[in-house]
């Protein structure tokens, strides 16, 4: 996807992130770029990319089910048109992520 903005939602626990990742693809034309967990997964951050008036939606969507479900919204935001070394910064993350995916997949292919 050719988005030209990034939202993020940073929740407490991988159960509110996922629970907040499918509210914001149901809720607009966004594509999960990465995630981060930190703490053991105490504290996850999910960035999406779309246009920014749907990152916008999504990222409400994701707060609204927060607080339904009672999940810790730690923080949230929106980068219309990020800077290339923020772009670089997610796009980093999101080949981290994807290396790690990889060697898990060798080690099972491997057993």
């Amino acid at each position: 996807m050719a988005g030209t903005s990034y939202g993020l939602i940073e929740v407490s626990g991988v159960v509110a992130a996922i629970d907040s990742l499918d509210a914001m693809c149901k809720a607009a034309e966004v594509e999960l770029v990465t995630w981060e967990r930190k703490l053991g997964g105490r504290l996850v951050t999910i960035i999406v990319e779309g246009t920014v008036s749907d990152v916008k939606a999504a990222v409400e969507a994701a707060a609204g089910i927060c607080k339904a479900n009672h999940h810790i919204l730690a923080a949230s935001g929106v980068i219309a048109s990020p800077c290339e070394e923020t772009r670089r910064l997610v796009a980093l993350s999101a080949k981290r992520i994807a290396k790690k995916d990889t060697k898990e997949q060798e080690s099972v292919s491997g057993q």
